[in-house]
């Protein structure tokens, strides 16, 4: 920011210009990918390649669940406990006492072999998981059952084993469309582009086009409630267009002749001719896509903890098996019973709610945040963000819009709107970003332009024009000099006042006479200061770093109500300001344009990049703002909170589940008559699953956008 106008004719226009990212953003449809292969580990190229990443398989599940479900029914039908239990019999005929073994064979080999093949992986890099326990479950019981069959041990677990497989393709299949549905807002940003666009040949003649054969520099027809089919440029035409579906924001937004467009976004009312800039894989709706995409495939703390259970569960099953069979041997001897007692906790043990537990809360936590114009690229800093201490803010283009703007006006026997639309009218041939400030300044009060002839600048000090056959003049305390001109005292007292806090201060002069002083600065966003209010109340200290003087941090930090702030402070240097807070055990995020603040986004333990549309791609923050808007960042912590709470919420469920299940299914509570079946236990496995599922799906009433 400068402290004079006498200099600003000389200004370098492009120095206020932000850099745009270079990297190449994914492709549009990188959101169909989110199903992958049923395992990563098969390659091991995973630090947790022992996990089976079972999702994109809910057709499979669906499928093979209905078939087993039809054929689990003569099983149940011609099973003699359950004959006896609900008082009916059915038709005996030679060889009905094959029937359901048969059928159960058949459904452990249609159903059940999917669950064997995916635990395979998991053998093999010795890391077991979901689906080796899964497949130890209905393994024991199959193999108990045909020996208990031919061996007459007794009554097989035939009934138990389809319902269990059962059971297990129900809770996938849920899973896979729960997983499915929390995505489908990934899916439905690849359907917002539109198959073809309208192409303006250079005779001004419309071809219709497919919009893959779109390139950059092509110049498309955007009618009046159609898509736009490519990011670009407005050239003509004036319309409201709906952004909600990119940036969160519900109100449309006024686009004129140089303003940028998103491919995706739909055009309200006006027709618009549109300069494409970038299509395919560079459109801000392929790095969109891209990044949630890569969130919802990447691990949390939270769940690398899951899959960690499921191996320890592994082990906790065989281990209380063991201790069951021995204790029960000695008690009684190795007999049915005591086999069965074994059965039952291998079968219990299949933790299905585990499995569920966190990867449907990373699904919603995720969409839900790209709905509000949030990219979450790392889930790990989403995570993080519960656990912040401290929120650093850089200024500029953050707390502040990054542009001049008039904040106080002093006139001397001169209306207010009448000064500012004169000073406007004598600035209106100069780029420079306080002319445009005071521009816009007028435009904001409606104000009318006046006639102004004679424009001549005057180098060093600000402007001259002539108005009604008098002389004007606008400029700093340069040009007060050079006209010798004296400011009463009330001007002296405002200037030295917008001096205190680092504003610009620009006069108007009518012959000889100082009629209207202008204070500018750097615009605070209005919503800056509900942000850090609402930060305040959710216990995270704000501070705010600048490379302004200290008086101009003072001024903004002061208003704003921040108690911490640093000034003066070199890009090179704001990673070090990051460092400092940290070394007093404080934890810190740190919001910045992913620009020159790079390197302290990378050193903070939450790096939050703030951008516009196009910009999404910034490869130093593990989080993105697709609006330049503070208050989303309290909607960061918001939603970690709320996430982190769910994930353990299920953690504690499904746990709980397993380490009430298995003792029970061992026998603990004999003495009582408590004992847990293998089908009650896959019964209640199954409740298990459904209450973490509902749980989790309750994020979706999360309301971020009445922060």
């Amino acid at each position: 920011m400068t402290s004079q106008h006498s200099d600003h004719q000389q200004h370098d226009h492009g120095a206020m210009t932000h850099e745009k990212p270079t990297e190449s953003q994914a492709g549009l449809h990188a959101g169909h990918d989110m199903h992958a292969q049923h395992t990563a580990a098969s390659t091991g190229s995973s630090a947790h390649a022992g996990h089976v990443d079972h999702s994109g398989h809910e057709e499979m599940f669906r499928r093979r669940f209905w078939v087993s479900l039809v054929l689990s029914v003569p099983v149940l039908l011609y099973t003699p406990m359950l004959q006896m239990w609900f008082g009916f019999e059915m038709p005996a005929f030679m060889g009905s006492q094959w029937i359901a073994p048969l059928f159960a064979v058949i459904v452990f080999i249609y159903g059940g072999i999917p669950f064997l093949q995916m635990a395979a992986p998991e053998i093999r890099n010795r890391q077991p998981g979901m689906m080796l326990l899964i497949s130890l479950a209905i393994s024991v019981s199959f193999i108990y059952s045909l020996a208990a069959l031919f061996f007459n041990l007794g009554e097989g677990f035939f009934w138990e084993l389809v319902t269990l497989i059962d059971i297990m393709l129900l809770g996938h299949w849920i899973e896979m469309r729960s997983v499915r549905q929390a995505s489908g807002a990934l899916n439905e940003l690849a359907k917002l582009i539109p198959d073809t666009a309208e192409h303006l040949m250079p005779d001004g003649s419309v071809h219709t086009m497919p919009v893959s054969s779109l390139k950059a520099g092509d110049l498309v027809l955007v009618r009046p409630g159609s898509s736009v089919p490519a990011d670009g440029i407005v050239e003509q035409g004036e319309s409201d267009v709906n952004e909600s579906m990119i940036t969160g924001e519900s109100a449309a937004v006024k686009k004129i002749a140089g303003s940028k467009v998103i491919g995706g976004t739909i055009n309200v009312d006006g027709s618009l001719r549109v300069r494409v800039s970038a299509t395919g894989e560079q459109t801000a709706l392929a790095g969109i896509m891209r990044l949630v995409a890569e969130a919802q495939k990447s691990k949390s703390n939270t769940q690398i903890l899951a899959d960690k259970a499921a191996g320890w569960l592994f082990y906790l099953a065989i281990g209380v098996a063991m201790l069951t069979a021995i204790l029960w041997t000695a008690a009684i001897g190795f007999d049915l019973f005591t086999l069965e007692r074994v059965v039952a906790v291998l079968v219990i043990a299949c933790p299905h709610a585990l499995g569920l537990a966190v990867p449907l809360v990373v699904a919603i936590s995720t969409t839900s945040a790209a709905q509000n114009g949030i990219l979450v690229r790392n889930r790990l800093a989403l995570e993080a963000a519960r656990e912040i201490d401290v929120i650093i803010f850089d200024k500029t283009g953050t707390l502040t819009k990054g542009e001049q703007g008039v904040v106080a006006i002093k006139t001397n026997g001169v209306d207010e709107n009448h000064a500012l639309a004169l000073t406007a009218a004598v600035e209106g041939d100069s780029e420079h970003i306080i002319a445009q400030a005071l521009r816009k300044a007028a435009r904001d009060r409606n104000l009318q332009t006046m006639a102004v002839s004679d424009f001549e600048a005057i180098k060093g000090r600000g402007i001259h024009a002539k108005h009604n056959g008098k002389d004007i003049w606008v400029g700093g305390p340069r040009l007060l000099e050079m006209l010798d001109a004296k400011p009463d005292a009330g001007f002296l007292d405002f200037a030295s006042s917008a001096g205190k806090k680092g504003q610009t201060v620009v006069y108007l002069i009518v012959d000889l006479k100082v009629f209207a002083a202008f204070a500018l600065a750097d615009v605070i966003r209005p919503e800056s200061f509900e942000a850090i209010k609402k930060l305040k109340e959710m216990n995270i200290q704000v501070a705010m770093l600048t490379g302004d003087s200290k008086d101009v941090a003072k001024a903004v930090a002061d208003e704003l109500g921040i108690d911490l702030y640093f000034a003066e402070v070199l890009p090179e240097h704001k990673d070090e300001k990051v460092a400092e807070l940290q070394k007093q055990g404080k934890r810190v995020a740190m919001v910045g344009d992913g620009v020159n603040d790079a390197p302290a986004l990378t050193r903070a333990d939450v790096g939050i990049a703030v951008g516009s549309g196009t910009d999404v791609a910034v490869e130093s923050a593990g989080i993105i703002l697709v609006k330049s808007n503070p208050l989303d960042v309290v909607k960061i912590f918001k939603l970690s909170r709320a996430s982190y709470n769910k994930m353990i919420q299920n953690l504690v469920w499904a746990s709980g589940y397993n380490i009430v299940a298995l003792p029970l299914a061992g026998g603990a509570l004999a003495s009582l008559g408590i004992l847990l079946s293998p089908a009650v236990g896959a019964l209640l496995m199954s409740l298990s699953t459904v209450i973490v599922a509902i749980n989790a799906q309750t994020l979706r009433r999360l309301n971020l956008g009445g922060v």
